[in-house]
């Protein structure tokens, strides 16, 4: 596959997603652009905006085995990841899988579960498989993780910890819709009842597990100039070195940085990266990597203004 067909295969997921999603083509992008990454994307938002269904949508156009986890308080590592179980008739363990065992997992509200339990998707996340017992079982090399959370601010969340926000490529927070978006929103499911369902709005699949191999192919062949690469660099180092925070962004976040240019990219129909995929990937990436000093939290300050500040700051090659 070359990086136009990778451009045709995003379009034809886009127009899919549409049928049932209004708006939110940034998100669409991102979970393309971190599904050909090989990442992980968490969407923060307020309840209702869609965050589950466009998941749904998105596993559907993509022939994607999916999963869901609704976390709650009383939620166990177990239920995630499974157990082994002794069965009496052939008096041996066997493997009772969780629902992690598939390929694009739902985590939704998986900040209204302890950190305990957020925890066993780690190694889920990094190394696409899980441990029981001392052994391990491997997940589908398209596993992904679409987690949605709600804001802090709300009663009955857990902040995840640094670790486990490190996992994710994107950090997507979203707004409500527009005017004319909650509209035609209202206008389309307005008369419906119950939850709506993706095929029955006509999100029919476009690609399958051999499509997305060859898409990841061509990312991995997409060019990064030196010039790209110490752009990357001078952008994440700038976080650990601003006295607005307290912690700066890892050398995962780079190397996290330059292969979503790459994907970003192959979106586009590029055989090489730009400084504005960079530039366009810097905030979602970088926002929930970072953690704001005393002295910025007292100002009241945000950490996307301050990222968003050192990413004007940053000079882009020519």
């Amino acid at each position: 596959m070359s990086v136009a067909d990778v451009k045709t295969l995003a379009d034809r997921v886009r127009a899919e997603v549409g049928k049932a999603i209004i708006g939110q083509r940034e998100t669409i992008d991102l979970l393309l652009t971190a599904l050909f990454a090989r990442g992980h994307v968490l969407i923060e938002g307020p309840p209702g905006t869609a965050k589950t269904f466009l998941a749904q949508c998105f596993a559907r156009t993509l022939e994607l085995q999916f999963g869901r986890i609704q976390f709650t308080p009383d939620l166990m590592p177990a239920d995630i990841i499974g157990a082994n179980v002794f069965n009496f008739q052939t008096s041996a363990f066997a493997l009772t899988r969780g629902p992690v065992f598939c390929e694009l997992l739902l985590a939704d509200e998986i900040n209204r579960t302890p950190p305990k339990t957020q925890a066993a998707l780690l190694e889920a996340m990094q190394e696409r498989q899980v441990t029981l017992d001392g052994r391990p079982h491997a997940l589908s090399p398209r596993f992904m993780v679409v987690a949605t959370q709600n804001p802090l601010e709300q009663q009955g969340t857990y902040p995840l910890p640094e670790a486990q926000l490190d996992r994710f490529l994107f950090k997507q927070v979203l707004a409500y819709p527009s005017r004319e978006e909650e509209r035609t929103i209202v206008a389309t499911y307005g008369m419906q009842a119950g939850a709506a369902d993706p095929q029955a709005l006509g999100v029919a699949p476009v690609a399958d597990a051999a499509a997305i191999a060859a898409a990841n192919e061509a990312v991995a062949g997409v060019r990064l100039t030196d010039e790209i690469v110490g752009y990357v660099l001078d952008l994440v180092r700038s976080t650990r070195e601003t006295p607005d925070l307290q912690s700066g962004a890892s050398p995962r976040a780079a190397s996290q940085l330059a292969l979503a240019a790459r994907a970003r990219a192959a979106l586009d129909g590029r055989d090489y990266a730009l400084p504005d995929d960079v530039k366009a990937l810097a905030l979602p990436l970088l926002r929930h990597r970072v953690i704001l000093s005393p002295t910025a939290e007292i100002d009241g300050r945000r950490a996307d203004a301050i990222i968003a500040a050192l990413i004007e700051r940053a000079a882009a090659p020519r």
